[in-house]
């Protein structure tokens, strides 16, 4: 609550126009010059130049829903304990509102994933996700059996607990701890990497952004799998599914900032800035 409510006062200050959601306005102690805003508002970011999210690393996920919607760039700022998509952390506040207000910062457009789940030719549900998705057994004393496609041709097929396919900025996150590489953000690839594979060969792939991967499951125990996105809290139990997953066209949003390069050349000027992570 408290780092909040520093970085809320420190742009007020400043002459910055501010706005919050009302779940997280209700445990800030905030002056009425705050604007609060329903977090289901579909023009929540309505004017804004920036989203800044205080949280841990779902929390980010969660401000990434805002950011990809409106098209307005991200700033996390880390109170957890991982942060791999935060920028800067609770003792770089400070820091934060002095770049935020003279705009010394640079903004990085991120790749994102399209994602659709498949059932027997029937397209079950589309998504997309800013780090990675996930094909993952349901059953914990079982092994899934799965084929991995590009475009279309299968590339290899292996008994193990999941796949994952994830983008550079996912690569130090759940792939990461699955044995795979760390992508720079800035290059143009996506990941496939196994889980727990039981296979002599299964190693991560990685392809460029344009092909369409695919992770399919066969002979799958009766309780199935299941395809999650870091962001999900939970997922059903199911039928067999199979995930495609390919890089979305055009820029991608949302982008982060960086505060610790050079400041930006683009000049543009501040109509507020969005907050919104949990409060601490």
């Amino acid at each position: 609550m408290r780092s909040a409510e520093l970085v809320v006062l420190g742009l007020l200050r400043c002459g910055i126009g501010v706005r919050v959601l009302e779940a997280e306005a209700a445990d800030l102690p905030l002056p009425p010059s705050v604007e609060k805003v329903p977090e289901a508002c579909s023009d929540a970011l309505d004017g804004c130049e920036l989203l800044i999210v205080l949280g841990g690393d779902g929390t980010l996920l969660r401000g990434a829903e805002f950011s990809r919607a409106s098209g307005v760039p991200m700033l996390g700022v880390n109170l957890g304990r991982v942060g791999f998509l935060a920028e800067a952390e609770r003792d770089d506040l400070d820091k934060v509102v002095d770049r935020v207000v003279t705009k010394a910062y640079e903004v990085e457009e991120r790749m994102t994933l399209d994602v659709t789940v498949h059932e027997n030719g029937d397209v079950l549900h589309r998504d997309w996700a800013l780090n990675e998705a996930a094909v993952q057994k349901v059953s914990p004393e079982r092994m899934l059996e799965v084929v991995l496609a590009i475009d279309g041709r299968p590339v290899t097929g292996f008994g193990c607990d999941g796949v994952i396919c994830a983008t550079p900025t996912g690569s130090t996150a759940y792939a990461f701890s699955a044995g795979g590489p760390v992508v720079w953000p800035e290059v143009e690839a996506l990941l496939m990497v196994p889980i727990g594979a039981h296979a002599l060969f299964a190693k991560p792939l990685v392809t460029t952004p344009g092909r369409c991967s695919r992770s399919r499951s066969s002979r799958t125990p009766a309780r199935g799998a299941v395809v999650r996105r870091a962001a999900d809290r939970g997922a059903p139990g199911g039928r067999p599914r199979r995930g495609a997953a390919g890089r979305r066209a055009g820029p991608a949003r949302p982008a982060a900032p960086r505060l610790l390069h050079r400041p930006s050349r683009r000049q543009v000027r501040p109509a507020g800035v969005g907050v919104a992570g949990a409060p601490h």
